[in-house]
């Protein structure tokens, strides 16, 4: 019989602790209590329109009257620029709820009194997340603005 000695020791030390961590990796993936979904469905797509997010958000920075998102009784008031033509906006708002998925939701802008009314009852009480695309005039806008309803 061998003797135990300090480099079988730490070959076993090794090995156990080697152990360990596989259980853990495989308990951690394979247990339906730690599945993570990612932020937003389609997140890889949305990756790679990146630049031309960020075009669109210099576009809204650069101009001269800025889009407004004030809070009142009825919603949110949503304030195009008012040198531009209602008539000629269009695009999407997206509200996302980070704490509940299911209180997501997009819609059309369509403008009247050069504003957009989100709907009070539409708004739970917290943080959300809003983001503005428009197109007017061929040019691609952007804005996104978290806020406390």
């Amino acid at each position: 019989m061998k003797k135990f000695n300090w480099g079988t020791g730490i070959v076993l030390a090794f090995i156990s602790f080697i152990g360990f961590i596989l259980f853990f990796i495989i308990s951690m993936t394979s247990n339906k209590k730690f599945t993570h979904d990612l932020v937003t469905d389609g997140y890889y797509q949305k990756e790679l329109q990146y630049q031309d997010q960020i075009e669109a958000t210099k576009n809204s920075q650069n101009l001269k009257n800025k889009l407004e998102i004030i809070k009142t009784k009825k919603g949110l008031m949503i304030s195009f620029p008012k040198d531009f033509d209602t008539e000629k906006i269009t695009g999407k708002v997206s509200l996302y709820r980070p704490s509940n998925k299911q209180l997501d939701f997009e819609m059309p802008i369509l403008i009247s009194d050069k504003s957009l009314l989100v709907p009070e009852n539409r708004l739970v009480d917290g943080r959300w997340d809003i983001t503005i695309e428009w197109k007017y005039e061929d040019i691609k806008y952007f804005h996104k603005e978290d806020l406390i309803y």
